[in-house]
């Protein structure tokens, strides 16, 4: 993890400005900010922790706990809510067999719901990944997870 994290920091140029976008490729490259990442990068960038832990936990697109490989989004905007939104969330639920905000135990899944994917015109819309599935039925959601089952 140490030379992933300073290499990183490195691509950056050890650049404070650049806090964002190194938190990002930290993400991408764990799929959620580790503990140990987030220490080193305050380390080696001589940056407070507490300042490293507010930019990582401010945006709600960074994860402080660990995800599934697949990132499994519901659309629960209007447009999607008033055509089902939330029976698919159920239905995933179920295929799942976790809870909105949780994690399979084998790691393959995180099922998470969005505000808006601005997808309004084909809703309800899932978003596995950078996949969106649109005009989502209950009978789509077993075929689609299938999809990205090992």
């Amino acid at each position: 993890m140490k030379d992933k994290v300073a290499g990183i920091i490195r691509k950056y140029g050890g650049d404070p400005s650049q806090m964002v976008a190194i938190l990002q490729d930290i993400q991408a490259e764990y799929n959620y900010l580790p503990r140990t990442a987030l220490d080193r990068l305050s380390r080696k960038m001589d940056i407070p922790q507490s300042q490293v832990y507010s930019m990582a936990t401010f945006f709600r697109a960074f994860s402080l706990e660990e995800r599934g490989k697949h990132i499994v989004s519901v659309c629960l905007g209007t447009a999607c809510h008033v055509r089902g939104a939330d029976l698919i969330l159920e239905s995933l639920e179920r295929q799942l067999h976790v809870k909105r905000g949780q994690t399979t135990p084998d790691r393959g899944f995180t099922l998470e719901s969005v505000n808006c994917m601005g997808c309004c015109a084909t809703g309800p819309v899932v978003k596995i990944g950078e996949e969106f599935f649109g005009q989502m039925t209950n009978d789509k959601v077993e075929p689609m997870i299938n999809k990205f089952k090992e």
